[in-house]
């Protein structure tokens, strides 16, 4: 383990965004292995998966990988995570470093905002598209997946990840904290396929319902 991790500390050192793409690709990668068995063996015969998009009487069956959705799960992780992520925690702190002392709650704080409302909103728009255009539907379902899917895993994700940010920019070196958020990236891309293979189940149609009585509201 120790040589695994000296490895990656040289491969990090020497070729930084290779070594975050090709990780990035891996582990989103192995992250939708685990969103697909997880919605193959939870709470088979709920009514619920009556509107997933795998029918309850999958759960019966032997489970099998879909290569082909590891394949477009992981390409996300390769073409955008990986280089994306990348610069933008590199110029992230460069830009903040600018406006305050490091490690004080100005700089955490702004950090943490910066990344929960510009790169969260722009990473999940960008990962439902492509998931739903590489995975061969039509525009017009893509539109639908985003209106479905947007809402409840920004608002589900809003309440872990800005944990995970503050003690990311707080304790860990900046060197590291790509793969600080790679690590947790591994839950994240489960969470996501998660979300996405859940379809119209009733717990998003309840996001669905408090958005078009909001939009009621304001017409009054």
């Amino acid at each position: 383990m120790r040589r695994l991790w000296r490895w990656y500390q040289q491969c990090l050192a020497t070729h930084p965004v290779r070594t975050q793409v090709v990780s990035s690709g891996i582990l989103w990668g192995l992250g939708d292995i685990g969103a697909q068995a997880v919605t193959h063996y939870s709470a088979p015969g709920r009514s619920h998966h009556h509107h997933a998009k795998n029918p309850p009487e999958d759960k019966d069956k032997e489970f099998k990988i879909d290569w082909k959705r590891v394949g477009i799960t992981s390409s996300f992780g390769f073409a955008f995570v990986g280089p994306v992520g990348h610069y933008w925690y590199e110029y992230l702190d460069r830009f903040i470093l600018r406006r305050y002392q490091p490690k004080t709650f100005k700089f955490v704080a702004s950090k943490v905002a910066a990344d929960g409302l510009l790169f969260g909103p722009v990473d999940l728009l960008l990962f439902f598209s492509y998931v739903g255009l590489a995975s061969g539907r039509s525009v017009e379902q893509v539109k639908d997946d985003v209106k479905r899917d947007f809402i409840p895993a920004l608002v589900l994700g809003g309440t872990i990840w800005p944990a995970v940010q503050i003690a990311n920019f707080r304790f860990i070196p900046v060197r590291y904290q790509l793969l600080y958020v790679n690590l947790f990236c591994l839950l994240d891309s489960c969470f996501l396929s998660w979300i996405d293979q859940q379809g119209d189940a009733p717990w998003k149609q309840w996001f669905t319902s408090f958005q078009k009585i909001e939009g009621q509201k304001g017409k009054v």
